[in-house]
């Protein structure tokens, strides 16, 4: 299953309150559309470059991203904590 809801919660330094940013995939995957087609552009000439099929790097992030749900990733140093959890 593809993700549809990324968690964004942060803590900052100065106040101490956590923060949470709710980011809808789907959405922003469409605003930011003409980008992600620079970028497959350019995965597909790095692709050439280093002599990797581009079919199997698309195979390999696709698996990526089908398992991303469930995933948390946290930083914490010093009083700012940040965490990203993909729902």
């Amino acid at each position: 299953m593809i993700p549809q809801l990324v968690t964004v919660r942060w803590r900052r330094s100065s106040d101490g309150r956590r923060r949470r940013l709710y980011v809808p995939v789907v959405p922003v995957a469409l605003v930011l559309s003409p980008l992600l087609l620079l970028a497959v552009l350019g995965g597909v000439i790095a692709c050439a470059v280093t002599g990797v099929r581009p079919v199997g790097a698309l195979i390999g992030a696709g698996r990526l991203l089908w398992a991303l749900p469930g995933t948390r990733f946290e930083i914490e140093d010093g009083p700012m904590a940040f965490l990203v959890s993909v729902r």
